[in-house]
């Protein structure tokens, strides 16, 4: 008997050998870079250099490996080879030179899980169908954003319940991230729902708590770990299945606002982007371009992914910078009392007479860093970056806090600084480097109806109160990383002025 234990022991150990021996053989073979592939850290068998990458602060630790292996380098997550681009220079050969070349994104097993397929919504899908889904929403953003007038008014509306909610706090010290929550989550609803939500408004809570949860797990370690190890991933406990539960509310609620719109839709005069997306269905009902009830739902999806959570923290920011700085907080407030005055609403009008309001709105966005990485992307051909060859199908993530920090392009870039962003007579300058939206044809189709968002509500709230924070605290400049960067919780005061 003690005999055949012996045995069954033998092959069980030898079974392990002979696995782990296959393993490190599959691993060696996928190890085994192309001639003049981008250099990079030394990685383990099988996992990569996925443990490698500080969790808390994975964009820091990737601009660093550039100073040590150059502006074009390699890492693996799990078996999976990513070349990350950094610097301003290299950025803008991969996403605007070669923008044709890196257009696609590639395969993602998180993306799939949460969006059926790499051909739906609107950031993460390929070909004729992101072509054709990216040019109607940009249109539509412009027909019920950019080009209404009554969207300034509209957002400047939202102002005031912003402040008036920031007056109920009557001088106590609060929590500003809710509420700056709220007001965007509104002007993006107006957009795509047609309406604004009362802030108590308990259905409206939930998406915009669960936008959060999905925008931080898809940049953190987890949606890294999902990637490269999927079918382990899937069927272990973690914070990695808060994306798919959040997803799947927030496909509810948009699935719900839908049914609602189909019921009294008049095609003569449609109210938002769901009333035109249901009109363009109608049409191409046959067509492969997108237009049917489960891409509206993943569509709509990412315009709140990308319509709230960036410019709300993008608000955060610029509160904790201004109080950090309260003589660039009086210099602000001093040139729109001259130009604006403390009693008539802003327009976008005003913006080119408010150029160190604008200068300093720009250095939150660099600052803040909203985006810190961008979203990946691949080689449609073999190519060459920094003189090193990029083989067709590789996946291509651009560092875009190398370039909001780049050191050959900003003369402080470390340091909070709008003269970044004015010349010598003090008027508004741009700057090719200042990338918070990216570039290229994968930029943000956003942009415009968010810069409108950011100067109107800036402008409306430092016009009508002070802000400051509790005696002896500083307010830190460090954040949470995910998708897109979060400050740390953080308490304010305001004061009428």
């Amino acid at each position: 008997m003690w005999l055949c234990d012996l045995f069954l022991c033998f092959d069980l150990r030898g079974m392990l050998l002979f696995t782990l021996a296959v393993l490190l053989v599959v691993s060696f073979r996928n190890k085994k870079a192309p001639p003049n592939f981008p250099p990079g850290p030394p990685s383990l068998p099988l996992l990569g250099n996925i443990f490698n990458i500080e969790s808390k602060q994975p964009h820091i630790y990737l601009t660093k490996l550039a100073d040590v292996y150059g502006n074009v380098f390699c890492i693996r997550l799990g078996r999976h080879r990513t070349v990350f681009v950094s610097g301003w220079k290299m950025v803008k050969e991969a996403i605007v030179t070669q923008a044709d070349n890196f257009v696609d994104r590639p395969y993602s097993p998180m993306v799939t899980r949460i969006y059926s397929g790499n051909s739906a919504g609107l950031f993460f899908s390929n070909g004729k169908v992101w072509r054709r889904q990216r040019r109607f929403a940009m249109a539509t953003l412009r027909t019920f954003g950019l080009a209404k007038s009554s969207m300034e008014q509209s957002i400047c509306e939202e102002s005031h319940h912003l402040q008036e909610a920031m007056e109920k706090e009557k001088g106590e010290p609060f929590d500003p991230v809710p509420l700056l929550n709220n007001a965007v989550g509104n002007v993006i609803c107006q957009i795509v729902f047609g309406r604004r939500f009362d802030y108590s408004d308990h259905n409206f809570q939930s998406m915009l708590k669960n936008l959060t949860e999905m925008a931080y797990l898809e940049g953190s370690i987890w949606a890294l770990l999902y990637d490269a190890f999927p079918a382990l991933m899937e069927h272990l406990p973690g914070p990695h299945n808060g994306i798919f539960s959040s997803s799947k509310s927030l496909e509810a609620s948009i699935r719900r606002e839908v049914e609602r719109h189909r019921l009294d839709l008049d095609p003569g005069n449609p109210r938002d982007y769901i009333d035109v997306f249901l009109i363009e269905e109608k049409r191409n009902r046959n067509s492969e371009l997108g237009f049917d009830d489960g891409n509206l739902v993943l569509c709509c999806l990412d315009l709140f992914l990308a319509g709230s959570e960036t410019t709300s923290k993008t608000l955060q920011w610029g509160l904790i910078y201004l109080i950090r700085s309260p003589h660039i907080q009086d210099k602000v407030q001093a040139e729109i009392d001259g130009v604006i005055g403390q009693n008539r609403r802003p327009t976008m009008a005003d913006r080119p007479n408010l150029p160190y309001t604008d200068a300093v709105i720009h250095e939150i966005q660099r600052m803040g860093n909203i985006v810190p990485l961008n979203g990946l992307r691949m080689a449609a051909k073999d190519t060459t970056l920094g003189g090193y060859f990029i083989p067709k199908g590789t996946a291509v993530m651009p560092n875009l806090t190398s370039v909001l920090f780049d050191k050959t392009e900003w003369e402080t870039p470390d340091t909070f600084n709008p003269e970044h962003f004015l010349d010598a007579e003090g008027k508004l300058v741009r700057r090719d480097a200042f990338l918070p939206f990216s570039a290229g044809k994968r930029a943000c189709p956003g942009e415009g109806l968010a810069r409108m968002e950011l100067f109107l509500f800036f402008v409306s709230l430092f016009q009508k109160l002070n802000f400051s924070t509790l005696d002896g605290v500083e307010l830190s400049t460090e954040g949470i990383t995910g998708a897109t960067r979060t400050p740390y919780p953080f308490k304010i005061y305001t004061r009428a002025r």
